[in-house]
Order: structure tokens, then C-alpha cells, then sequence
């Protein structure tokens, strides 16, 4: 942790104090609210009357709204740790956090086309790239540096997906929110490799295995190899051949890959095994998309919700809750109600991507009970973390 002023930190509102706590809160808040409205909109509810196509708001918020909400608030607080210069904080993170806020607010008013909305949306995530950038650059630190233009990259995705909508173009509109998955389940391969294996090792006493080289640049090689040719390939049977061999590689290597974390060791300890499973749903997700490509029997869309459903939900939850705690001077301890909230999570990505697989006909059935899981799960998780992300550090340090 940084030595700061301590006067000048305790004029800070708590939930400023570190991008963690506005964006984990407000990302799991938006989550539970944007779910509840899409299950709602399923059900011929009005509740987004400016939006022209209520799938397309579905998939950009959930992925661009909720998802990116929590990958910023987890790099702005680790690249504090990573590169030893106090994080952002104060009015600047209030800025970012508002940029990012006002855009979900407007767009069920005022729809996807809207001018305001769309400058909005795309202000916040450059904002946040240059606040990572700036202190990797300042300590030379150029292995961090990636998330800097990884940011600009989902940057120039969002933008696509509003092009798209602006263009009628739903095939472009599946492809840009296919990939924007893809890479981030790429970024969950990155961090998932950097602490799982260590969180694994420090929290059962054992060693944490070695990496072997050639395996890690073959996984994670892959799997951001299919992220951009899932975006620049052309559709043709020779390029969907490459492209679901390199699909198959990437799941099987992450598979190998997550066998060597000692996962029988974590059944005892939920702030292990949900990542574990959540970091399993990738390489399923992977060959499930391999599969969709083919046509094998199961759609783009339906593959895609082993990532977000599955992978995306599922680890995002184990670790704003593990994040959460470490980061506000708490013992890594769970109380019961979050094992019971990393359980539904579970379930909301084994019910939408498996049960309509399996059962076609209960499809609908499907939507149900996985919207309700994911807004119980999330929602427990605000209920807990609440007085945690709006109140100083337990610790009496700053952060």
C-alpha cells in the first residue's frame, strides 16, 4: 500500500478512494438492474422505450456496461500494487466512474442511436487506459502495459457495436459482440493464470506449480488469436477450418492448463473453487464455439453464454468478492450467504448455456431461472459488499 496523506485521504469519499470500489459496486448493481430489465422486456414489459432492438441494448450492456465496469475498477486498483504509484482517486475516478454511469441511465430513454449516449460511452474506457498507462510508462513496467491498448481495443469494439446498430447490421453487430467476449475471456486467461495458481498455492500450503513456457504462449496464444479472427476472418469454409482448429487448441491447452492448479485442493474453500469452476467454463465455451462455428447443433449466441453467463459471471464474482475483501483490510473471510451467491452464479451459466442445449423446448424456461440466478447472485453480493465498498478501509490505511 502507498504512504499518503492521511488528512487529505479522509476528505475523499470512501467510494472514491480506489477504482475498486465504485466500479465492483456499480458494476454489480447495473448487473442485477440491466438483468432484471431484460427478463422483464422478455415478458412484454415497456421498459425500454428508446431502444430500437432490446438483444442488441442486452449484449452491449452486459458486456460493455457490466463487464468492462469491473475489468476497469480491477486494473485501476491492481496496477497501484503492480507499479508502486497511488492508484486514481478522488474527483478523477468520480469523472470515470460518471462517464461510465451516465450512458446506462440515458440509453433506456433515449435509445442506442442517440448522439449523447454514444460520445458518452465512448469517452470513459480511453479515460481509463490513459489513467493505467500513465503510471506503467512513469516506472517503466512495460509487461502491465497491455491493458492500456487492450482498453482501446474494447474501445474501438463499443464503437463498432454502435455502428452496427446505427447501420441495421446484426451480423456485424453478433461478430463485434462475439469478439469483445472472446477478449475477454482472453484477459480472464491472462489474470486467472497470474492468481489463481498463486491464490491456490498460498491459501493450501503448497508449492504453486511452474509454469511451462511452452504451454502458456500456446494457450494464451491462441486464444487471442481466435479473439482476432473471430473478428477479421471471412466467413468462408476454409477460414472457419483455421478458425475452429485454433478454437479447439486454445480449449484444450486452457484445459491442461487449469489441471495443473491443484483444484482438488480447493473444495473446501470458496474463494478457490469459484474461480476454478469459472475459469473451466472457458475452455468449454471455447469448444462450444467451435462447434456454433460449424454449425454443429448450437447457435453463436447460445456458445457465447458459456463465456459471459459462465466464465465472465462466475469469476467476475469470486473476485470482486476476494478483491473486495483484501483491499479494504478484511480477513479473506466469506460469509455464508456469498457461498450461497457463488452457487447461483453457477447455475445462471450451467442453466442458460447447457438447458437449451439439452432441452430446446424449455429454452424460455432457460432465460427464466438464469436471469434470476445471476440478479439473486449479484444481489447478495451488493447486500454484503454494500457497507465494505462505501466505508473506509477496516485497516484504518488508505485505499
Amino acid at each position: 500500500m502507498q504512504i499518503l496523506d492521511a488528512q487529505k485521504e479522509n476528505k475523499i469519499v470512501p467510494l472514491f478512494r480506489l477504482g475498486f470500489r465504485v466500479f465492483f459496486l456499480g458494476g454489480a448493481l447495473f448487473s442485477c438492474l440491466a438483468m432484471l430489465v431484460w427478463l422483464l422486456s422478455l415478458r412484454g414489459m415497456a421498459l425500454l422505450p428508446g431502444v430500437s432492438n432490446p438483444i442488441w441494448w442486452h449484449a452491449h450492456e452486459m458486456i460493455f456496461g457490466f463487464g468492462l465496469a469491473i475489468i476497469a475498477g480491477f486494473v485501476l486498483t491492481a496496477m497501484q500494487n503492480w507499479t508502486g504509484i497511488p492508484g486514481v482517486r478522488g474527483w478523477p475516478l468520480a469523472l470515470v466512474s460518471g462517464l461510465w454511469l451516465l450512458p446506462r441511465l440515458l440509453m433506456p430513454l433515449r435509445g442506442e442511436l442517440n448522439d449523447l449516449v454514444i460520445v458518452l460511452d465512448l469517452l470513459w474506457l480511453p479515460l481509463v487506459a490513459g489513467f493505467l498507462a500513465r503510471p506503467v510508462i512513469q516506472v517503466k513496467q512495460w509487461r502491465n502495459l497491455f491493458f492500456a491498448p487492450l482498453l482501446m481495443f474494447m474501445m474501438l469494439l463499443n464503437a463498432l457495436s454502435y455502428y452496427a446498430a446505427f447501420s441495421h447490421n446484426w451480423l456485424l453487430a453478433e461478430r463485434v459482440f462475439t469478439t469483445a467476449v472472446l477478449a475477454i475471456a482472453a484477459l480472464i486467461t491472462v489474470m486467472g493464470g497470474r492468481v489463481i495458481p498463486f491464490f491456490t498455492a498460498r491459501a493450501t500450503g503448497t508449492d504453486k506449480p511452474e509454469a511451462i513456457p511452452a504451454l502458456e504462449k500456446l494457450a494464451l496464444g491462441s486464444i487471442w488469436l481466435a479473439t482476432l479472427g473471430w473478428l477479421m476472418l471471412p466467413r468462408t469454409s476454409l477460414f472457419n477450418g483455421l478458425l475452429t482448429l485454433v478454437l479447439v487448441i486454445a480449449a484444450v491447452t486452457h484445459f491442461v492448463r487449469l489441471s495443473r492448479w491443484n483444484n482438488k485442493l480447493t473444495k473446501d474453500i470458496p474463494l478457490l473453487w469459484v474461480l476454478h469452476i469459472g475459469y473451466l467454463f472457458v475452455p468449454l465455451g471455447l469448444l462450444a464455439m467451435a462447434a456454433a462455428i460449424l454449425n454443429w447443433g448450437i447457435t453463436v449466441s447460445l456458445a457465447s453464454h458459456w463465456l459471459t453467463a459462465g466464465a465472465m459471471g462466475t469469476v467476475i464474482l469470486g473476485m470482486i468478492a476476494r478483491v473486495s475483501l483484501g483491499h479494504s483490510g478484511r480477513p479473506l473471510e466469506l460469509k455464508k450467504p456469498m457461498v450461497i451467491a457463488f452457487m447461483l452464479v453457477i447455475i445462471a451459466g450451467l442453466v442458460r448455456a447447457l438447458l437449451p442445449m439439452l432441452a430446446p423446448g424449455l429454452t424460455r424456461m432457460a432465460y427464466d431461472v438464469s436471469a434470476l440466478a445471476w440478479v439473486m447472485a449479484f444481489g447478495l453480493f451488493c447486500r454484503i459488499y454494500w457497507p465494505i465498498l462505501t466505508q473506509p478501509r477496516a485497516d484504518g490505511r488508505p485505499g
